[in-house]
């Protein structure tokens, strides 16, 4: 049997947190972000962000903690099929999923420096939902914010 001219989609990488860059983010073995729980419960300071982010920039449509709503989809549910990459073509570029019977579309967030400058933490917080490692809610604890961090931070924003 041929497999020619079918397409066969990547499907997510293992999350566990394998190495770690000099800003402090997590990465699992194919170098896409990822979450690190420590082991008192404190959530790594980059997913903590993407709560944060999450809930300022995409809870609106999807939901509180990456749950879902009546017209946007659950995104926990999604990141367990979509790779990074895919997440991040949908966040730059939008998406428009038209049915007979309704109309749903993802506006386009490639110029949103708020949702850019944090597109990794909000995706590395998703993910940590989409395994259920990281509960509904504000994280009880979290690393604290490393200096290299807030240096990058400022830089994408424009603010030095």
């Amino acid at each position: 049997m041929s497999s020619a001219g079918v397409a066969w989609a990547e499907a997510p990488s293992d999350p566990a947190a394998v190495k770690q860059d000099d800003l402090g983010k997590w990465f699992d073995a194919k170098g896409d972000p990822t979450y690190k729980i420590e082991s008192d419960g404190k959530l790594d300071w980059f997913s903590y962000s993407g709560f944060r982010r999450y809930h300022s920039e995409c809870h609106v449509c999807h939901g509180p903690d990456g749950e879902g709503s009546s017209y946007a989809p659950a995104l926990k549910n999604s990141l367990k099929t979509l790779t990074y990459a895919e997440f991040v073509g949908i966040v730059v570029g939008g998406r428009r999923n038209v049915t007979s019977s309704q109309e749903n579309v993802m506006p386009a967030f490639g110029d949103n420096k708020n949702v850019m400058c944090y597109l990794d933490d909000i995706y590395a917080y998703l993910r940590g939902r989409s395994t259920e490692s990281i509960a509904r809610g504000r994280p009880a604890g979290h690393v604290e914010k490393p200096e290299k961090a807030t240096e990058a931070e400022k830089a994408c924003l424009g603010l030095q």
